[in-house]
């Protein structure tokens, strides 16, 4: 279902095979088969573009999904569909680039050429068609402290930080005031995996409702119209003071009961993103939300040596709703560095490489700079219109690499890494007239 890409496809056939090898096991890793299915297609898409005589930006601009556009799969999504917005936030960098690129290389001796490709990409979050509920449990503790039981498992992503600011936005009150219990099943209940960029959007949804939720139980405790927005709650020590009118009342917390989990008031609620599973079509709703992005990368090759040096990589994505934007930022950066690896060093030989000693990723100093661009097409069912990111940063970055490598070089890449010794046999064969293509490689 990814392998259309972020594009309206009327007429799409897509033919997989399961290969049982003797080799190493293969599992997921980050974009779980969609970085893959990107370089491919996406390099499809600028082939197509060139034969049409139509710029590759413009071209994906204008066949990109929309609200009302079905997906291969059938899916109308009705709102919070950005991708064209993310390749229109590139276009004013993408023509300055491309024109520096052509002057360059026009004017400039010597082996170096620069280039600039571009890449979409779009990105289920979720369980495809299957259930992958969350559910969050908050507590109001007789001190006026908030408790978080989330069993979401922050890898790194900063699903603590998250959740907990989602939750403390529904609930109106300072993130300050939570106690995070986090990861410990004894205590939490299950939010499911980190995976599939789920946790922001399935778990966040469940903190938003739960939040949602205290807030109503206090007000109501108050005796204060529960569905009230304007209505103030602060959480003091061991007193709430709850502003209604502007006027402000005091309820001390000391001396009122605690419930079968040790709280004044519990809340806690379940979130399940509605899916639908594929029918023998192909058709359905295999996600609620996709997230989108566009990556537009620049290079300088060295046409002798075959070397890539990436010089910078513009990264837009639409995340529905930027919770916290320092944190969707690293995400790019750290999707950008992954993408980098894959389109150019790292390649694994089963029997030899043992260790990272043998297998070569990028250090602090390959790694560009990276300029995000972050686009708010609010999804109608994430928490606050918030989608994921986890995983869709690394997707577009290798096939807008390759995509630059045939902008400088007129060369297709079409097998990964592009190291230095294959894209040096590519340039060769092309100039020797074997065709502009490392299929062989």
């Amino acid at each position: 279902m990814h392998a259309s890409g972020p594009y309206a496809v009327p007429h799409y056939r897509a033919l997989t095979r399961a290969i049982h090898t003797n080799v190493v096991p293969a599992g997921a890793f980050r974009g779980f088969g969609v970085p893959q299915m990107a370089i491919a297609q996406e390099q499809l898409y600028d082939d197509l573009a060139i034969k049409l005589g139509i710029d590759p930006l413009e071209f994906r601009i204008l066949n990109a999904l929309d609200d009302q556009s079905p997906t291969v799969t059938g899916q109308i999504m009705g709102e919070g569909v950005g991708i064209r917005a993310c390749f229109e936030a590139l276009r004013p960098k993408w023509n300055t680039a491309r024109a520096e690129a052509v002057k360059f290389n026009a004017t400039t001796a010597g082996p170096i050429r620069r280039g600039v490709g571009v890449a979409g990409m779009w990105y289920g979050c979720g369980n495809t068609s299957l259930p992958n509920p969350s559910t969050v449990r908050i507590g109001l503790k007789r001190d006026g402290r908030i408790a978080l039981h989330q069993g979401a498992v922050d890898i790194g992503q900063g699903s603590n930080t998250i959740v907990t600011q989602i939750c403390a936005d529904a609930l109106c009150a300072a993130v300050e005031c939570f106690d995070l219990i986090s990861g410990d099943t004894a205590v939490t209940p299950d939010c499911g995996k980190t995976s599939a960029s789920r946790q922001t959007f399935v778990t966040g949804k469940a903190a938003h409702m739960a939040g949602k939720e205290l807030r109503r139980a206090i007000l109501r405790l108050a005796n204060t119209r529960a569905d009230c927005e304007d209505n103030l709650i602060v959480f003091g020590e061991g007193v709430l003071t709850i502003h209604e009118g502007g006027k402000p009342r005091d309820f001390p917390l000391q001396d009122l009961p605690l419930d079968k989990y040790g709280y004044v008031l519990t809340a806690e609620q379940t979130f399940d993103p509605p899916t639908s599973p594929l029918d023998e079509d192909g058709q359905g709703n295999p996600y609620a939300v996709y997230g989108f992005g566009a990556h537009m990368a620049e290079i300088a090759i060295d046409i002798e040596l075959g070397t890539v040096r990436v010089v910078k990589v513009t990264a837009a994505h639409d995340v529905g709703r930027a919770i916290n934007p320092t944190l969707i930022e690293g995400q790019i950066e750290g999707g950008v560095a992954q993408g980098l690896g894959m389109a150019l060093m790292e390649e694994f030989f089963p029997g030899k490489g043992e260790n990272l000693h043998d297998y070569l990723i990028p250090s602090a100093g390959d790694i560009p700079p990276v300029e995000s661009i972050l686009i708010e097409d609010p999804s109608p069912i994430g928490p606050f219109g918030a989608k994921g990111i986890g995983e869709q940063a690394v997707i577009p970055t290798a096939p807008a690499i390759l995509n630059a490598i045939h902008h400088a070089t007129g060369v297709r890449m079409r097998r990964i890494p592009a190291t230095p010794d294959r894209i040096r046999e590519a340039i060769l064969a092309r100039t020797s007239g074997d065709g502009g293509g490392a299929s062989r490689a």
